[in-house]
């Protein structure tokens, strides 16, 4: 039972991160002169933000496998479906191809080349753009071995202060770290433990859940 409300809570947690707009302040006033009880469609904040703060992280790690057998392993588009150990399905376009969109934060794949891929979120009706981008790449070191690299970019100024800015990327921290560890364990041929089972499969020692982030 422990055990599934981890999962639970982790669910929750990349789905929080996923929908990063989720962590917006509320839509400002509407546009036009509509108001409550107007009908129609409800007041739709603006979308563009005034001031933003653009911040990045940059996870990696090194795997002993050359780089084109990682991206071969783990590289795929919906391949984050394993290594965050949550489902994952193309809802439109092909694996690998640009503007494929998958259904863990309806990603859109924007750029590739042959051991990489760039990935954003779309627009959200009503809330505030933050221009969450993501890298992923197999960076060769050696004829044998290699290192993932992976990059976030976003705007977080939509967040009311330092203390919640920090809170936010101390959990993409977590997720993040523990989702290349993942991608190694694949990567090098072995076998992620169940999912919540503590080190290697998220769960127990792993993000606290979406209950510290901001809604």
């Amino acid at each position: 039972m422990r055990k599934h409300f981890r999962g639970m809570a982790l669910t929750a947690a990349i789905s929080a991160l996923c929908a990063t707009a989720g962590f917006a302040q509320a839509p400002g006033p509407a546009r036009g002169g509509a108001g409550p009880g107007a009908g129609g469609p409800p007041p739709m904040g603006p979308l563009a933000v005034p001031n933003p703060t653009y911040t990045t992280m940059v996870f990696e790690i090194e795997i002993n496998r050359p780089a084109a057998e990682v991206w071969k392993r783990v590289g795929k588009f919906c391949d984050i479906g394993e290594w965050f150990q949550m489902p994952c399905t193309l809802l439109s376009g092909q694996d690998g191809e640009v503007g494929a969109v998958r259904s863990i934060g309806n990603e859109i794949l924007v750029g590739k080349t042959e051991l990489s891929y760039t990935y954003t979120q779309p627009v959200i009706e009503g809330r505030p753009y933050d221009l969450y981008h993501g890298t992923m790449e197999a960076r060769p070191l050696t004829a044998s071995t290699s290192k993932i690299v992976y990059t976030l970019v976003w705007d977080n100024s939509q967040l009311p202060d330092d203390a919640a800015r920090e809170r936010e990327r101390d959990m993409r921290r977590q997720l993040f770290e523990r989702a290349l560890a993942n991608m190694k364990i694949l990567a090098e041929g072995g076998t992620l433990p169940p999912r919540g089972a503590g080190p290697g499969g998220f769960g127990g020692g792993g993000p606290r859940g979406a209950g510290g982030a901001q809604q």
